[in-house]
């Protein structure tokens, strides 16, 4: 008895062990991964806030200057638009806009937004076209929310990509109403939920229905145009979504996608043509500033969320209605260009999603959201005023000078309000979350910064000299001075964004491989107190560690499955691997049977299953296969089938009804000589041949091959889903009391197993029929 007690204790301790270890496994792995960021939601930046010296006597002798821009009010810096207009694409890939030719290959859905390259071309000097790189991960929300604060939303945000909380900490948004700005929101729903009360006027269109391509647009075209001729706004935001679901549902390369693309361009040519009629002297839109973008781009399966170029990758178009501006001083400007066929020259820059927040807030003239951690763009802030050329600045071009230092001392003064604005964050944010940064890097920071602020002076007095008569040296001089400075806050803003990314949004491998190897350890430690049981018991060991070949080939396949979850791009591919390994297990359970002379008709089945899986492999899992402009063009599938025949048509619409029939037939089969099943074997398996049903007339109703009035569709689409839901969660709740309170009748354990394996596949299986989306992937 003693003895007996003591056993029970080991196994006791070891029960703890192995759970010690999972939990430390999982604490680490998580610490690794699931990166967090504190959120400083008490902490807001306003006009009251005094930056220090010297940007606050630099920052009244700029007030004081006279203001080019015809805009007053300023609050830390003047403002030199008083009205911009953001026109969101969602998902906006940066080929969309940026011209062919600075591309390898020219893909169908290129050049189709003309407009924008049209005036990019022909009116260069107060338009441009930005790569916006954005951090990832890159679901809409975060991206939204990444572009209000100016900050890096952590991985571990995407969980509320489907539920968008209220945005708590300083936000432009928050800014643009606390300083007076009227902000008209139309289109995407998501900025009402995470930006409750902010909006002057609104005009929201659902958004999760990704199946839908037209009403959120509908709805912004509709309000769009007629909103730029009134004057009760100030900022006007308009979230188009066809592209984003465009690719979701068909790809990149697919003719919906492209419609999108011209009816996009159609809209932005309507736009600019009414900013345009309204720009004169006086008039409206004298000051207004245009901005296309979008949010994230996205790969050419039309899947966004990671971390890869296509993803990150968008466009960002800005256009200045007020007077043309002249080029930035080289240092500042980041063109690429190229030659077109026709000899035309065309350019685009580069830019951070990060400095967006900052860039609206200097230009408005309002300060900028306190956890803001971006630069003021240069190319984008100078679309605001005149600005010349450094290679210009020569003795008979003193005036030419004289304007560029004007605009440089001016950006300085920005900068230096931006380096203030991140280093009094930063400051904050260490000393109060419990994961700060570094000592080694605040401390690097503190010397960084002082450096900076210590000379700051001496481009002050460098440029304050009377304009006039001042001799060209004197003015190269000064320019010189002034780049110096405006290169240091550059980097000192650039290297806080560079460990806030190590901080916020890259793994720390490290802690990952010290959590898998834990993991891997309490594996081991669990595989061991298994051996140890099964001798205490006294079983027979033979037949549970006998590793045949096809048991080792099997534990193979499983443990490739599950490292393939630990590759970041393993959800583009995970159909046809999934598939692959699903037909491999088919064929080798095929191969036992033959070996063994037990030619089942399941095998058999398994078999032709895994055959008609491995025709359709390709086509299933890809968009483009199906729904690219190449492939509707030439209406054939890979395999060279003509998919618009008759008789290939009638064959994808009913062999779905076939199969599932056949799964019916042999779930009844299955089950029709259990003697113990009693009862429940009606209840589960009458339940799942009538889910089985209602799938059938589900798929029919969803057929591209006959019209069904609008109210059958609704009735087929809508509610038949949720009955089978509904149905499958009772089986479930059924299969738990039945295995709680009814007592174990059946003698022989394999049919036990046989048992509960049907009575789970029963419950499960009509939902997981459901949730596999179409039940004709050649066609679709």
């Amino acid at each position: 008895m003693e003895g007996s007690q003591d056993s029970k204790w080991v196994r006791i301790r070891v029960f703890f062990l192995i759970f010690l270890l999972h939990s430390l496994s999982i604490y680490l792995f998580t610490r690794g991964f699931l990166l967090t960021r504190t959120e400083l939601s008490d902490s807001f930046s306003s006009c009251s806030d005094i930056p220090d010296p010297p940007c606050t006597v630099h920052h009244r002798r700029f007030n004081d200057s006279d203001d080019s821009s015809g805009v007053g009010g300023g609050c830390w810096t003047p403002p030199v638009f008083d009205r911009i207009v953001i026109i969101v694409l969602d998902a906006l890939r940066f080929d969309f806009v940026a011209p062919s030719a600075f591309f390898e290959e020219v893909k169908p859905w290129m050049d189709k937004l003309t407009v924008l390259q049209r005036l990019a071309l022909e009116e260069s000097s107060s338009t441009r076209i930005f790569k916006a790189i954005a951090d990832p991960p890159t679901t809409s929300l975060l991206r939204l929310k990444g572009l209000t604060t100016g900050g890096l939303p952590t991985f571990i945000d995407v969980g509320h990509s489907f539920g968008a909380p209220a945005i708590t900490e300083d936000n432009l948004i928050h800014q643009l109403v606390s300083n007076g700005k009227r902000v008209l929101m139309m289109g995407d729903d998501t900025w009402l939920q995470v930006f409750p009360h902010h909006f002057q006027e609104s005009y929201p269109f659902p958004s999760f229905n990704v199946k839908d391509l037209h009403v959120v647009d509908d709805g912004v075209m509709e309000h769009l145009i007629p909103s730029l001729y009134k004057d009760d706004w100030d900022v006007l935001i308009a979230h188009f979504l066809g592209v984003d679901h465009a690719g979701h549902i068909f790809g990149v390369d697919s003719t919906p996608m492209i419609e999108k693309l011209e009816q996009y361009n159609n809209i932005l040519e309507k736009v600019v043509e009414a900013l345009k009629n309204l720009s004169g002297p006086g008039q409206l839109h004298e000051n207004t500033l245009l901005l296309v973008m979008g949010d994230h781009g996205q790969t050419l399966n039309g899947d966004h969320g990671g971390g890869t170029a296509e993803e990150v990758e968008t466009s960002l178009f800005a256009m200045s209605f007020g007077s043309p501006p002249d080029s930035v001083p080289p240092n500042l400007d980041s063109r690429t260009c190229k030659f077109g066929v026709d000899g035309e020259k065309m350019c685009f820059s580069s830019m951070q999603q990060l400095d967006f927040a900052a860039t609206i807030s200097a230009l408005l003239g309002i300060p900028s959201p306190f956890g803001s951690i971006g630069r003021v763009n240069p190319e984008l802030y100078a679309l605001s005023a005149k600005t010349w050329n450094i290679q210009n600045c020569d003795a008979a071009n003193c005036k030419a000078c004289s304007n560029l230092e004007s605009w440089m001392t001016n950006y300085m003064n920005v900068l230096c309000i931006n380096c203030w604005q991140v280093k009094r964050y930063i400051d904050l944010y260490s000393a109060t979350s419990v994961i700060g940064f570094s000592k080694e890097d605040m401390l690097h920071l503190a010397d960084v910064y002082g450096q900076i602020h210590s000379n700051w002076s001496n481009a002050i007095n460098a440029t304050s000299l009377d304009e006039e008569g001042v001799p060209e040296e004197i003015h190269k001089n000064s320019v010189y001075v002034l780049q110096q400075k405006i290169e240091a806050s550059s980097k000192f803003l650039a290297y806080i964004a560079e460990i806030a990314r190590l901080k916020w949004t890259e793994f720390d491998l490290k802690l990952m491989g010290a959590g898998l190897c834990m993991f891997f350890v309490s594996l081991l430690v669990h595989l061991l107190f298994i051996i140890r049981v099964v001798r205490l018991c006294k079983f027979s060991c033979t037949s549970i560690w006998n590793f045949r070949w096809s048991c080792m080939v099997s534990s193979l396949l499983v443990a490739t499955r599950a490292i393939s979850f630990l590759s970041n791009s393993y959800i583009l591919e995970e159909g046809k691997v999934a598939s692959f390994l699903l037909a491999t297990t088919g064929i080798l359970s095929f191969r036992r049977s033959v070996v063994n002379g037990k030619l089942t008709i399941e095998a058999l089945l398994l078999l032709l299953f895994n055959i008609i899986l491995g025709c359709s492999m390709d086509d299933r899992f890809s968009k483009q296969a199906i729904s690219s402009a190449y492939m509707s063009a030439f209406n054939i599938s890979i395999s060279g089938i003509n998919i618009s025949h008759f008789i290939w048509t009638v064959f994808s619409e009913t062999s779905p009804l076939l199969f599932l029939s056949m799964l019916a037939l042999l779930l009844y089969r299955c089950t029709a000589g259990m003697s113990h099943w009693g009862g429940y074997r009606r209840f589960f398996v009458n339940g799942t041949i009538v889910s089985y049903v209602l799938i059938g007339v589900h798929w029919v109703l969803e057929s591209n091959a006959m019209n069904f009035p609008e109210g059958i569709q609704y009735f087929g689409r809508i509610f038949i889903p949720l009955v089978i839901y509904a149905s499958g969660c009772g089986l479930l709740l059924m299969l738990v009391i039945t295995q709680i309170f009814v007592k174990k009748g059946v003698a022989d354990q394999a049919e036990r197993v046989v048992i509960d394996t049907v009575a789970m596949l029963s419950a499960c299986s009509s939902i997981i029929l459901v949730l596999s989306a179409d039940r004709d992937p050649l066609l679709r």
